[in-house]
């Protein structure tokens, strides 16, 4: 019994004397974005939670608190007993991420959204396919649009907001070769992720160009986006999600939004039209999970449809009105999303690329 209880204290002396700790450092947009940063928390906080570990945030105002932020969260972790893994958000900062790996070669580090052009042992790079799944969302754009104008509204022009882009136009056109239908796609960008704003004038702007379905890769911004459609929809059908999807169903033209990162659909039911998600959860989990279990290796990881990296929301609020408007779409969505994944489509992901795009070849299923 005494031996028992001497080795029920030695477990539980190393249980609590065990000490690892996950630290994420923001981008400028900062928590509560309910896209990226947002997301990439979730995913940390629910590894940290299966773990038992400590969990933090450092919040970043300005691009200047990149570095010291950075090195803050590496000599916290230098000091914990068993270490852990310091988190950079966004590919504003890829540079400083990689000067403060450098200067901590024993600490674990993973940078979302950014990739080094050599690769450091201590650094995972996560990137993503975001055309992939914003190649899906355009094509429910095209197959939704009443007016025949959708628009685009970008944070800052950067890599993964260009993919972004590259891929819902890519779903447009997709569509317009496969229906022979025009659409006119409207651009704007609103230069930076975290004014909401910024985002709502810019979308209230494309609606009155004649654009009804406006897809936000904005960060924060993209949030105004979502309230500018929701307003406007709301004044034609009233408020509610009951009102706005007896109104679609009865034919008449609404304005939508399309989210981005995280299933933002939630945040205007039945105005949101679909999200296209990128694995930043799942980045943040195994990430943690690696650097605890000792599985880490620093490199790139490349996560699309075929990894389940980039996914589209389930449209919970609006999969009855796409498929009263829009018959066959999500079938015909299903059939090309599985090309993708055979690499029998090519999603574009440059401009050049993008300008070459068809799909004139394929055949939709009957």
């Amino acid at each position: 019994m005494k031996r028992l209880l001497v080795l029920f204290l030695m477990v539980l002396v190393l249980a609590v004397g065990f000490a690892f700790k996950a630290i994420m450092v923001t981008d400028t947009g900062g928590l509560g974005d309910k896209s990226f940063n947002d997301g990439t928390w979730a995913g940390i906080q629910k590894a940290a939670k299966e773990l038992g570990i400590e969990a933090k945030v450092i919040m970043s105002n300005e691009q200047s608190d990149y570095i010291p932020n950075l090195t803050k969260a590496a000599q916290e972790v230098l000091k914990e007993k068993d270490g852990g893994i310091v988190f950079a958000v966004g590919f504003m900062m890829q540079d400083a991420l990689e000067k403060v790996a450098r200067q901590f070669p024993t600490v674990y580090f993973a940078g979302i959204d950014i990739a080094f052009e050599k690769e450091l042992p201590n650094v995972i790079n996560f990137l993503f396919k975001e055309q992939e799944s914003a190649f899906l969302v355009g094509y429910i754009a095209a197959a939704m649009t009443r007016t025949g104008k959708v628009g685009f509204v970008g944070g800052i022009p950067i890599p993964p907001v260009e993919r972004f882009r590259y891929g819902y136009e890519a779903g447009i056109k997709a569509y317009m070769d496969l229906k022979g239908k025009k659409i006119t796609v409207i651009r704007g960008y609103t230069n930076e992720f975290s004014d909401p704003k910024k985002g709502k004038d810019l979308a209230n702007s494309q609606f009155s160009q004649g654009v009804d379905i406006i897809f936000a890769a904005a960060g924060a911004c993209g949030n105004g986006v979502i309230e500018a459609a929701k307003e406007r929809s709301e004044k034609l059908a009233g408020k509610g999600y009951e009102n706005i999807k007896n109104y679609a169903l009865s034919g008449k033209p609404l304005y939508y939004a399309i989210g981005v990162d995280v299933d933002q659909d939630y945040m205007a039911p039945g105005i949101v039209l679909t999200s296209a998600m990128k694995g930043i959860d799942t980045a943040g989990y195994y990430g943690v999970m690696w650097a605890y279990k000792g599985q880490f290796k620093g490199g790139l990881k490349v996560l699309g449809l075929k990894e389940n990296g980039v996914r589209t929301s389930e449209m919970k609020y609006t999969k009855e009105i796409i498929e009263k408007l829009a018959p066959g779409v999500l079938k015909e969505l299903e059939y090309l999303k599985g090309l993708i994944i055979e690499g029998k489509i090519v999603v574009p992901d440059s401009e050049e690329a993008l300008k070459a795009f068809t799909v004139k070849g394929v055949r939709l299923p009957r």
